[in-house]
């Protein structure tokens, strides 16, 4: 760990008098830290999830519990405020004096808003007695017990503690000295503890080195300097978001949508209505007519949920190239009372509540499109679309547990088309585990990973092509399926008088022959069964009868569009050569012009 020179006659320095070069060196520094920190994580983790997946953030929160700077590549659901919770309640349990050099707290569950597996671990900066801030990594810990293998991935609880082990901000390390008896109880809890626990030294490590990274920030250019550029840092991005969001022209402006269900009160859509109000320079999501509580484990804490993806959209509207800082949400703020699905109690189900921060991200674009024609395109396949196949491995005999989600298409743009088979706008950058990985580790083939043809909103702009993928299943030894399929009768809309993409869906076709439609479903699986997952097109953008011709005979070429699909969605008819043919293509164009 550094040792820290303070020189006793150090200048008084302020956010307004810090050098400027000075101040973009330190803030350079300190963004810099989380991306290497983040880089240690994915390869020293276990887990498939945290190596590949890449479900966790990192990050360095100031004193009060404020986001300094977030690694560019953590989730954007843990964007707005999931370190920086963990903090504040850090602090209010122990006291600033009580979180000590060495101490490393964690937390989890309601503090945090978000399902128990989320984990945040946090370690103090500190400067002889003066705070700095606070070192902080969240991981999603891969099983903590609960239900079924992974915790958060039941569909039918209806409390919280059918989800796992909770901890109630606890120190794992006090003092550098590690609570052996806590490690074993969050082991024994676990039916994954070698890759639970590995991933664990790594969210240790990164926490421990990431502070050590700032105190070497500290030591060469003292604890003034850096205290200054943190507020600095804070000011500049809150100045910046402000002067976006005054672009915006004042109004309120609405939208609606809804989820399928709660998992467990079947078939009953959860409403998705809100107002997003302009006024005064400032943004205010008003969520007060979303849908109640469940009984279901699609619920979130306040914090986790509607303040959260508020801002996740805010960031992607107003500051989508520069990195998170608390300032970005300044201007941003929200409206909801206790006991919805989205600000639900302490004893509520959450563990697949984060999946519908799509839903409600897109759904605040919605209503902003009208203010922001330009830059708000319309719905992108909008799920995560989970599906775990877990079980034993039947050589080893070890529990194995395989975790993916759909990528899917997104929304077109009023200048472009929609890009094809992306995850989600709450995923980022997580990538795909590759077919060959998952191959080798797991008892499954995958037969076919491959563009859904026609799937993309119909438009002006094509909204982008959601993707299939095809397992088979190799071995008698028992599997079992967990999927969460959303949003398969509220499908990515249009704008713009564009179509809405094809939604999501995914089936079993038993080796028998029997087939079954799976939305939030938990099957055994066998030899020979086969497994079909198919993500949503993104919605399109203005009229299909107004496509660019040589655009939709490149569609028709690539595979992204069928002839019969030219000719009735776009009133283009492609010949046998591949060619337009001009007089049919007139004939359908010029009907389409006169009805």
């Amino acid at each position: 760990m550094a040792t820290i020179q303070q020189a006793p006659n150090e200048e008084a320095v302020t956010a307004d008098t810090i050098d400027p070069v000075e101040f973009e060196i330190i803030r350079q520094r300190l963004i810099a830290i989380p991306d290497l920190i983040e880089k240690n994580i994915e390869r020293t983790a276990f887990s498939l999830l945290v190596q590949e997946y890449k479900d966790y953030a990192v990050g360095f929160v100031d004193a009060q519990g404020n986001l300094v700077t977030q690694s560019r590549y953590s989730l954007p659901a843990f964007v707005a405020n999931a370190l920086g919770l963990g903090v504040r309640e850090a602090l209010k349990v122990y006291g600033e004096d009580n979180l000590e050099v060495g101490d490393v707290v964690i937390v989890n569950g309601f503090v945090l808003g978000k399902h128990l597996n989320d984990v945040a671990a946090l370690t103090p900066v500190r400067v002889g007695r003066k705070l700095i801030g606070f070192f902080v990594v969240l991981v999603h810990w891969i099983d903590i017990g609960g239900k079924v293998m992974g915790s958060c991935l039941s569909t039918d609880t209806t409390e919280v503690w059918q989800e796992g082990i909770q901890f109630p901000t606890m120190k794992l390390i006090s003092k550098g000295e590690r609570n052996r008896d806590l490690l074993r109880l969050i082991a024994v809890n676990s039916r994954l503890p070698t890759l639970l626990l590995g991933d664990i030294e790594a969210q240790l490590g990164g926490c421990l080195t990431g502070r050590d990274m700032v105190l070497d920030v500290v030591d060469e250019y003292g604890v003034e300097r850096v205290v200054a550029a943190i507020t600095a840092m804070g000011r500049d991005a809150a100045a910046a978001s402000m002067r976006a969001i005054a672009a915006v022209p004042p109004g309120i402006y609405t939208a609606t949508s809804f989820l399928d269900d709660d998992g467990v009160d079947l078939g009953i859509p959860m409403p998705v209505t809100l107002k997003v109000i302009v006024e005064n320079g400032t943004i205010r999501i008003d969520f007060s007519e979303i849908g109640d509580q469940v009984k279901g484990p699609c619920n979130m804490g306040r914090d986790g949920g509607a303040l959260a993806f508020a801002r996740m959209a805010a960031k992607i509207l107003f500051m989508p190239e520069t990195p998170v800082n608390e300032g970005d949400f300044a201007g941003v703020s929200i409206s909801i009372p206790d006991g919805k699905f989205l600000s639900a109690g302490p004893n509520a189900a959450i563990g697949f509540g984060s999946l519908s921060s799509p839903t409600i991200v897109d759904t605040i674009f919605r209503a902003l499109a009208p203010a922001l024609r330009e830059r708000i395109p319309a719905a992108h396949h909008g799920i995560y679309g989970i599906h775990v196949i877990s079980g034993r491995d039947p050589e080893s005999g070890e529990p194995f547990f395989s975790l993916d989600a759909m990528s899917g298409g997104w929304g077109a743009f009023s200048s472009a088309d929609g890009p094809s088979a992306l995850r989600s706008l709450a995923h980022g950058d997580v990538r795909e585990v590759s077919v060959e990985v998952q191959e080798a580790l797991y008892p499954y083939r995958i037969d076919a990973k491959r563009m859904r043809i026609d799937s993309g909103g119909v438009g002006r702009r094509r909204g982008g092509l959601g993707v299939e993928k095809v397992y088979t299943f190799t071995t008698d030894t028992d599997l079992t399926l967990d999927v969460i399929v959303e949003r398969t009768g509220c499908p990515p809309w249009g704008l713009e008088e564009g179509e809405a993409g094809i939604p999501a869906s995914a089936e079993i076709v038993r080796a028998t022959g029997e087939r079954e439609t799976l939305r939030k479903s938990r099957i055994s699986l066998h030899r020979g069964d086969q497994v079909r997952v198919l993500s949503g097109g993104g919605g399109g953008h203005g009229r299909g009868f107004e496509r660019d011709p040589a655009s939709v005979r490149e569609d028709v070429a690539e595979g992204y569009v069928s002839r019969e699909a030219a000719a009735k969605s776009y009133g283009i008819l492609i010949a046998d050569d591949g060619s337009i043919d001009i007089d049919a293509t007139a004939g359908l164009r010029g009907r389409a012009a006169i009805a």
